[in-house]
């Protein structure tokens, strides 16, 4: 039994795919990736992406269903992007965050006197406005991360979470860039 899915190619996205290399560029950039999974094979038509698998097994039913969520993602992507907002909370200590090339310092937290690093992945860009912190970028994957190592970076060990709240939280995600 073969299995089948469908993605439509909007007018202003261009897709190329080499083996199992697929770039997605639009009017935002460009995302290349490599999807590949055995028996699964990704082909362009004319307006559309078309992913076969030969034999419908249930592993490659489930790995057709992701490559066609990433394709989308990429798609999204490079048409409006991502945007994280992020928030900075702390009651005693002022926090002090700075964006040094492909990383995010986070100073003074708890009134610890070395900063905590927090890694930016791929061509996401990170904003520091005031008590907000915006990451935004066309690759889901990369920006999600990189809010997520600066949400981690803060965390607190050892301290009751109900009395100790400082911190950097994201407070609202979005696929649209400003």
């Amino acid at each position: 039994m073969e299995a089948k899915r469908t993605i439509e190619i909007p007018s202003q996205v261009n897709i190329a795919i080499d083996k199992s290399r697929v770039s997605v560029s639009g009017p935002k950039g460009q995302i290349k990736r490599d999807l590949y999974y055995p028996g699964i094979q990704i082909e362009k038509t004319e307006a559309s992406i078309v992913i076969n698998a030969s034999k419908a097994r249930r592993d490659q039913l489930a790995m057709m269903g992701t490559f066609e969520s990433h394709i989308k993602n990429m798609i999204r992507g490079v048409l409006e992007g991502y945007e994280y907002k992020m928030k900075i909370l702390y009651s005693h200590f002022p926090i002090q965050l700075k964006v040094d090339k492909t990383e995010v310092l986070i100073s003074n937290f708890l009134g610890e006197k070395k900063p905590r690093r927090a890694k930016i992945l791929g061509e996401t860009k990170v904003e520091i406005d005031r008590d907000i912190v915006i990451v935004r970028g066309i690759s889901k994957e990369d920006v999600g991360q990189t809010a997520a190592n600066i949400e981690q970076a803060t965390r607190i060990k050892g301290f009751d979470p109900r009395v100790f709240q400082d911190g950097v939280y994201i407070v609202e995600r979005s696929s649209k860039q400003a």
